[in-house]
């Protein structure tokens, strides 16, 4: 009998929230490992003794170390039984792993910038200098540490933030105009790549005003708007978010019930 996978992760959103998610969408019982991303928890010694690259989200089952948050969504899907998460059709898988790669290095990241800009950095800078240095100084990867570092000390240029904010402006624009033959991303069926572009579209209508990112509104991309509020009454994104420790303020009621005129 296979083993309980144990899934270690942050709030239930970006990047750990793909195979939350994906685990509730098959029905797979996990063990579920809090690592507090604004307390650097994914840097500490005996986080790193799991995954030495020193990232969440991570999943240890079987003996096997998966990390890569698109990845271990795949995993999931072919290794445990349930709900089929990727097309049998090639053309359509296909189309799933296409959106999947586009939000993981294109429209992801470019939000990701402003929202780390805006939030993640302010809601660590207050801490002890000293501490924030040594906290850096252990991040394993090199990458991160510079992505940490221009967060923490607001390093990020005003060029490079305009550049995110365009980015993020014409990937929604390309969102919107896929789902005008079908509700989900990859066509008739729900899959992983709707896993993966929710934990990133969700927030992005809450980005209007407080991070001048005016991308995805009823307005602007009412389809995108009424794939949320599909995705907003899937009971597996309840199960998801009640792992949070307070870091989703978002009404899911509200959002799953809105009216569209």
């Amino acid at each position: 009998m296979s083993e309980k996978p144990v899934l270690y992760h942050w709030e239930p959103n970006a990047n750990s929230g793909k195979p939350m998610l994906a685990l509730e969408e098959k029905g797979v019982a996990y063990d579920s490992v809090y690592i507090d991303m604004l307390e650097f928890d994914q840097h500490r010694p005996d986080y790193l003794e799991i995954n030495p690259m020193g990232t969440i989200p991570a999943m240890v089952h079987d003996g096997h170390l998966l990390n890569e948050s698109t990845a271990i969504m795949e995993y999931v899907d072919a290794r445990f039984d349930g709900p089929k998460l990727r097309p049998d059709d090639a053309a359509k898988r296909w189309k799933m792993r296409w959106w999947m790669k586009y939000c993981d290095q294109y429209y992801a990241p470019s939000a990701s910038m402003v929202a780390w800009d805006m939030f993640t950095g302010p809601a660590v800078r207050n801490k002890d200098p000293d501490e924030l240095r040594a906290r850096i100084e252990a991040i394993p990867l090199r990458e991160r540490r510079i992505a940490w570092t221009k967060a923490i000390y607001g390093q990020f240029s005003e060029e490079e933030l305009a550049e995110s904010r365009r980015r993020v402006m014409i990937a929604s624009a390309l969102f919107e105009d896929n789902l005008r033959e079908n509700d989900w991303v990859a066509g008739d069926q729900f899959s992983l790549a709707d896993i993966n572009a929710f934990n990133l579209v969700y927030i992005l209508p809450h980005m209007a005003d407080t991070m001048r990112l005016p991308s995805v509104s009823v307005e602007r991309t009412p389809r995108t708007m009424k794939w949320l509020q599909r995705m907003y009454q899937r009971p597996s994104i309840r199960r998801t978010w009640a792992h949070s420790r307070g870091g989703m303020h978002i009404d899911i009621e509200a959002e799953a019930n809105r009216e569209f005129v």
